[in-house]
């Protein structure tokens, strides 16, 4: 199996093996590692985050992590960009782009492309959300298919956070968010791509999260949360959804509730493998998908 001249993505849930995989075959067909992670992009935040190791950092080259500072929010658009950059760049040395991470829509704008959307006022924005607050998400829904029929087949009911964005677009643009994805620009084709999905047993990812955890708190997970209250983040920025902040600042100053924050961060990690698996199903139909004990396999037949 010759995939050298492939861009090469691998997903699969959290705590799946996906980084580990990665390298190996990095170093099995002189790859190059490209993060594709939206919280893995945050320079402050290591442990929690899971961050390849300074060693497999040094053996393999790894781009896009740890770039941004915690206070900055970063969208698929300015990651995609970056993204085909590194891409250009690999290919120029003869290497070949490995793509890894657990956040479906980076892959899903590499490979589909990504609407050009003008950006929201915020008064549009705000007017929106008070909107949907006030009439409820059921009424809200109705009047968005009456603004927008397109928006009955491609949105289900209850899908807040679609509903609202359909919304704010329609009311910003005067046209669909279906319009829009109608003349998305795609800068690959299908067949530039080897997509493999690290498709884990739900009990081999509940075990793997529960170690990882253990790990993270053993490595500094705590003081690493503490350093980061220092910066004053506001609540409101997208490093705030980094498992573990909140729930670690649950902690008692005896740490006499350790063993519930723990528990916490495991249920939340779970929460989040589920949700990763799931959108697996809905958008990554045509991935290759393979468990981790064929893993290996995968790797021999590689030429």
């Amino acid at each position: 199996m010759d995939i050298k001249s492939k861009i090469i993505l691998i997903s699969g849930p959290t705590a799946s093996g996906k980084s580990k995989f990665a390298c190996n075959l990095a170093e099995k067909i002189n790859g190059e590692i490209i993060n594709a992670d939206s919280m893995q992009i945050f320079k402050e935040i290591k442990i929690l985050n899971a961050r390849p190791s300074v060693k497999d950092r040094s053996n393999i080259k790894h781009h896009l992590y740890g770039f941004l500072s915690v206070k900055k929010n970063f969208s698929a658009g300015e990651w995609l960009k970056k993204c085909i950059t590194k891409i250009s760049e690999i290919k120029k040395r003869k290497q070949v782009p490995i793509i890894v991470g657990g956040t479906g829509l980076y892959f899903k704008s590499l490979v589909e492309g990504l609407a050009k959307i003008p950006n929201i006022t915020k008064s549009n924005r705000d007017k929106v959300r008070k909107l949907q607050k006030k009439i409820g998400q059921k009424n809200f829904y109705k009047k968005l298919i009456e603004l927008d029929p397109l928006c009955k087949k491609n949105i289900n009911f209850n899908d807040q956070n679609r509903s609202i964005r359909a919304f704010e677009v329609y009311i910003q643009t005067n046209k669909s968010l279906y319009t829009w994805f109608k003349n998305t620009k795609v800068y690959f084709q299908n067949k530039d791509f080897e997509k493999i999905f690290i498709d884990a047993p739900r009990e081999k990812v509940v075990k793997s999260i529960s170690v990882r955890i253990e790990k993270m708190i053993k490595a500094g997970a705590i003081y690493e949360v503490k350093r980061f209250n220092k910066l004053k983040v506001k609540k409101n920025n997208s490093s705030f959804k980094i498992i573990g902040i909140r729930e670690i600042n649950e902690l008692k100053p005896d740490n006499s509730n350790l063993s519930v924050i723990k528990e916490k961060i495991t249920i939340k990690t779970r929460q989040y493998a589920k949700r990763q698996m799931t959108w697996a199903r809905g958008h990554m139909k045509d991935w290759y998908k393979i468990a981790p004990n064929k893993l290996n396999s995968y790797l021999k037949k590689i030429s």
